[in-house]
Formats: structure tokens, C-alpha cells, sequence
């Protein structure tokens, strides 16, 4: 048996080298349907949103409504805007979004991290900005649920020693 000294040694006695590592990773491939589409689903909280996103003049249509209808508040507007701004693709595509579940917070968190990732899925090459912006990440943070023998999630009943 050979002695192994260095990382190297060890890559050429199992045929493994270095370029051949990043070779086999997989290179993210352009998702779009047959009608020019390309989907993603969204989370946050407990809001799912399910999100289209085609080449058009920027329209934004969440539920059947325009955004700023749907979305009254100029800052959940804005939290809609913000991957398409940081990818600097504003007006260029027309986006549709089915959002169900959660509060309106939640629901335009969902629709943002749907957008991200169907712009992804169009173009991959996108991927590195967004994902820098902490778009591409879903936000995991759930209401706790409630446990047996507690008022809420972790407050306790009030203790009366008499």
C-alpha cells in the first residue's frame, strides 16, 4: 500500500482531482414551460404563494388584483418590488401570483421569495444577485405552537402561593 502525504496523494489514489470535483457539480439550468413561463413557490410564515413570472411591460398581478390593490401599504409594496429592482429587471416581466394563507406580511414575504426564485429559473445567470440580497433564502421563522400545561407557546399560568 502506498503512504499517503498531502491532499493531493490521496485525490490521485482515488481518481478524484480537483477540476474534476467542480465538474460534477450541477450547473443551474434555465426552467421555463411551454407557454415562455417559468414557476416558483414562495414561502413565509404560513403564507405559499405560487408565482409565474413571463417576459411583458412589468405587470404584477397577485390573486385575480394589482399588487397596489392587493397589497395597500407602501411598504409591502416595496417588499414586493425588491428582487426585481436588485436584479435590475424593472418593467421587463409580467408576473402572476396566487397567495393563500398568513397575514398580508407574510403573503407579500411569500410573493417576493416566489418572484426570486422563478427569476432564477428564467435566467440563472441572475442567481448570484439575488442570492447575495438574501432573497433566494426562506425566511423559516413559524408562530410556535402552543404546549400542554402553558398559557401560549411558553408563558406559564400565574403561580398564587395562597
Amino acid at each position: 500500500m502506498a503512504e499517503l502525504n498531502s491532499l493531493q496523494d490521496l485525490g490521485q489514489a482515488t481518481g478524484v482531482t480537483a477540476g474534476s470535483a467542480q465538474a460534477s457539480q450541477p450547473a443551474h439550468v434555465r426552467k421555463v414551460d411551454a407557454q415562455g413561463r417559468s414557476y416558483a413557490t414562495g414561502k413565509r410564515k404560513d403564507a405559499v404563494a405560487r408565482v409565474w413570472v413571463k417576459p411583458g411591460s412589468g405587470k404584477i398581478t397577485i390573486n385575480g388584483r394589482e399588487f397596489e390593490k392587493y397589497f395597500a401599504r407602501p411598504v409591502l409594496q416595496m417588499v414586493l418590488q425588491q428582487p426585481i429592482v436588485a436584479a435590475a429587471r424593472a418593467g421587463q416581466f409580467d408576473i402572476v401570483a396566487t397567495v393563500a394563507g398568513g397575514g398580508l406580511s407574510g403573503q407579500a414575504g411569500a410573493v417576493r421569495h416566489g418572484i426570486s426564485k422563478a427569476l432564477t429559473y428564467y435566467e440563472p445567470e441572475l442567481r448570484g444577485v439575488l442570492k447575495k440580497g438574501g432573497f433566494l433564502t426562506r425566511d423559516s421563522r413559524v408562530v410556535e405552537r402552543k404546549k400542554y400545561g402553558k398559557a401560549k407557546a411558553r408563558r406559564s399560568f400565574q403561580f398564587s402561593k395562597r
